[in-house]
């Protein structure tokens, strides 16, 4: 007699991508492809236990299918557990894009692209990510009404950096609180890498609040224009970041910058970076970083003013409310290293905690969305 546990396994051997989306129990995986205007694309939803799932847009040249997907279903989880330990009514998803933006991004790709996310009937809200910006959000606007992160003057709440900037810095200064007692940046030795606008407005407030600080950027003409306007230190060798003498490392870049080469070469305090899914394996660099007695401020807490933004946005957008909203972030991260202290576990597995614990709360008063 066959078993229903063969046929599964059978059926996740025989079906890689379902297989992936077992690994954290996705809902859903949308493949876009259109021939006439070069869009091939991944939307992927998560969860939608505490809402419709919200996630921006990347649009990146990915050596192939797997790793696009792969990077959609990380970031799309991460969305769950962002949203929900903001307190925000939102799932989690995301959508990527196969391609360069700088060449290959034009109107009817991302109108195109628009139709296939009104085709999920408000299950999936998109907003932008890297790579896609507020323009292109406009086109979307064009084919759905479900996106976010729309230009101010099409009521919407513009460029979302200044809100997640402001985050990361909140969520630094509760770093430095639980490190050496009190939140003060003055004088700490901190190294930014990635001077996007998240980036740069990180750096505008470390410099005003009289940190000392160093900066990287692949954009090297960016890198030197931010450097002239803050007066912050350019790092002219990038590979030697992670041996560098420094209190606190804000990856604010890619993710999976935190492996075992970089940890073991890091001579920081504390990491508080914007970059999402900076471990490159959770539950192997998380106990690492932990081990190291560094303190790691899990990056979908750090970065959730982004997500915070957008969502009043939906509700009619409000700067004042969404700013306020984003200040709970401090506390939110006091929390996660207490809980961490408590239960003697890294980190990003108390944020997760927190994160789950909402959800499965929620969970019991109302279904899917």
């Amino acid at each position: 007699m066959i078993e229903v546990q063969d046929i599964k396994k059978s059926s996740l051997a025989e079906n890689p991508v379902i297989a992936q989306m077992t690994l954290n129990n996705h809902e859903q995986v949308l493949f876009c492809n259109d021939n006439d205007t070069g869009l091939k694309a991944i939307i992927a939803i998560h969860n939608t236990v505490l809402g419709p799932s919200l996630g921006g847009t990347r649009m990146w040249p990915y050596n192939n299918e797997m790793e696009a997907l792969t990077d959609a279903l990380r970031l799309s989880r991460g969305m769950t557990y962002k949203s929900a330990a903001a307190g925000l009514n939102l799932g989690g998803g995301k959508a990527v894009i196969i391609g360069d933006s700088k060449t290959q991004k034009n109107e009817t790709m991302m109108r195109r692209f628009g139709k296939f996310v009104n085709s999920l009937s408000g299950k999936y809200i998109t907003a932008e990510d890297v790579g896609v910006n507020t323009k292109d959000m406009e086109y979307i606007k064009m084919e759905t009404d479900y996106v976010s992160g729309l230009p101010l003057n099409m009521g919407g709440s513009g460029d979302p950096s200044p809100v997640t900037a402001y985050g990361v810095y909140l969520s630094m200064k509760a770093s430095a609180k639980e490190k050496w007692g009190n939140d003060s940046l003055s004088g700490k030795k901190i190294v930014v890498q990635g001077i996007g606008n998240v980036g740069e407005n990180l750096v505008k407030h470390l410099v005003k609040e009289g940190a000392k600080v160093s900066i990287y950027d692949i954009n090297e003409e960016r890198l030197q224009l931010v450097a002239k306007e803050t007066g912050a230190a350019v790092i002219a060798d990038p590979k030697g970041i992670f041996d560098m003498d420094m209190d606190i490392y804000a990856p604010c870049a890619l993710g999976a910058v935190l492996n075992t080469d970089t940890i073991g070469r890091l001579k920081c305090s504390i990491v508080c970076g914007a970059a999402n899914n900076q471990l490159a394996e959770e539950t192997v660099h998380g106990k690492m970083i932990m081990e190291k007695g560094i303190i790691y401020a899990p990056d979908f807490v750090v970065n959730s003013g982004g997500i915070i933004n957008v969502f009043y946005e939906l509700q009619g957008y409000n700067r004042e409310r969404a700013m306020a909203h984003a200040e709970k972030i401090y506390q939110t991260t006091l929390n996660i290293f207490k809980i961490s202290k408590e239960q003697n576990i890294p980190t990003y597995m108390a944020a997760n905690r927190i994160a789950e614990k909402r959800i499965a709360d929620i969970g019991k008063v109302k279904l899917t969305f």
